[in-house]
């Protein structure tokens, strides 16, 4: 599956430093320690509507990681999947009375126009999990024929892992058992389904039902795959275990990627399937989680449809830290607007305040666990020593100043690259 056009990434000058950022499963800010190739996997779209701020919000704190990882000398192996095969995108096409696989390939052609627009660095693997069945297929063969995973006993081909054979089950999430099950229900598994051996199994591979695509499955089983062993095979596949982050937004801690590393390290015995677990928090309007469930969503394409400058969305989402939930309103867009042209104003002087000692700021709090409101406000205290003539004026200042800007933060502020 294609990704989208890389944006260019400007040098600029010395290395950047060590990476911290928060694990949510030794909760805490760790340092990460990757070799010469980082290597991280963030979990993709299901691509049944459109691409909304909290989408957008979880790949721009990635696309910060991947950025500072280059910064500071790494290459960067980075996956991402798309899941274009699940309940969801099912539903809402027969809802519509629309062809599953023309919904989804016009939702991911969407998202790779929004993520083209917000200037996310693209990743190396773009795979659906339509593609990757034969691997899901493979893995979850070697589970039954191991006897980590069972065949539901009802007749429907359904396939579930034994996570009481699971060592470590619940290390990546530390909910307990009561948490577990309750998100479990709320976040499409099913935990009161009759004959599962324990409440907690996931599901492996759904059996095929009537007016359901399936697929060639284990044991000559048609069906499709479930959603969690996806991840775990896309992974394993591209970028291997014991890779440096796992990434996605908080919602994903449990069940998805629990399930999806208790796969992967059953299916390798070995441990870890990532060194770190990373996840961004939640987009709300009007008091709520920004959801497709609750429909208050607010559309990246609506907004740049409505003529907003991409750059003053990928600001305004940027304003407040990746880990704390907050809101979109009218005012953090505006704010954002505003900010926006007056870094451009004071870019577009021929000399400005030094530039060393922001870039030096900038790469200390975005290293400092994506800190980016404090990057963000580094650049407005330029910005405004700049405009008002009160700093020691340096020649080329600015220039490097809009090159620190676009390829730590991702925001094109230089007047000469901006469209029309």
């Amino acid at each position: 599956m294609l990704a989208w056009p890389a944006p260019l990434l400007p040098t600029i000058p010395g290395p950047g430093p060590v990476l911290r950022l928060f694990d949510t499963a030794r909760g805490e800010v760790v340092t990460t320690e990757p070799g010469p190739v980082a290597r991280m996997y963030v979990c993709g779209i299901t691509p049944y509507d459109a691409t909304h701020l909290g989408h957008a919000a979880t790949y721009l704190a990635f696309d910060l990681v991947n950025r500072l990882w280059r910064d500071a000398g790494h290459a960067v192996h980075y996956v991402q999947n798309v899941t274009d095969i699940d309940d969801p995108l099912l539903e809402r096409a027969d809802r519509d009375g629309e062809d599953w696989i023309v919904l989804g390939m016009r939702e991911t052609a969407l998202f790779r126009e929004d993520m083209t627009a917000l200037r996310v660095l693209p990743p190396d693997n773009y795979v659906g999990a339509v593609a990757a069945i034969p691997l899901i297929v493979a893995h979850v063969e070697t589970l039954l024929d191991e006897g980590l995973a069972y065949v539901l006993d009802d007749g429907t081909g359904d396939v579930y892992h034994d996570v009481a054979q699971a060592s470590g089950f619940g290390e990546e999430s530390g909910y307990d058992e009561t948490t577990m099950l309750a998100l479990s229900a709320e976040r499409g598994g099913d935990p009161d389904r009759p004959g599962k051996r324990n409440r907690l199994d996931p599901l492996l591979w759904r059996g095929a039902r009537e007016g359901e695509p399936s697929w060639a499955g284990p044991r000559g089983t048609a069906g499709r795959p479930g959603w969690h062993i996806e991840c775990a095979a896309i992974a394993l596949d591209t970028i291997g275990m014991g890779f440096d982050v796992q990434g996605g937004g908080s919602d994903l801690v449990f069940p998805h990627h629990e399930y999806s590393a208790v796969h992967a390290e059953a299916l390798t015995a070995t441990k870890p399937f990532a060194r770190a677990y990373v996840h961004a928090a939640m987009i709300g309007l009007d008091g709520e989680k920004m959801s497709k469930s609750r429909g208050n969503l607010v559309f990246v394409s609506k907004l740049r449809g409505e003529g907003v400058d991409p750059m003053a969305i990928r600001l305004a989402l940027l304003s407040g830290h990746y880990r704390t939930d907050r809101a979109w309103t009218p005012d953090l867009l505006a704010d954002a607007e505003q900010r926006l042209a007056t870094w451009r104003r004071a870019v577009a002087r021929a000399a400005g305040a030094p530039a060393a000692p922001l870039l030096s700021a900038l790469r200390e709090r975005l290293a400092d666990d994506l800190d980016s409101p404090g990057a963000i406000a580094a650049v407005d205290a330029w910005a405004a020593a700049t405009l008002a003539g009160e700093a020691e004026s340096d020649d080329g200042a600015p220039a490097v100043v809009a090159d620190a800007v676009d390829a730590l933060l991702g925001i094109e502020v230089d007047p000469a690259l901006q469209d029309g």
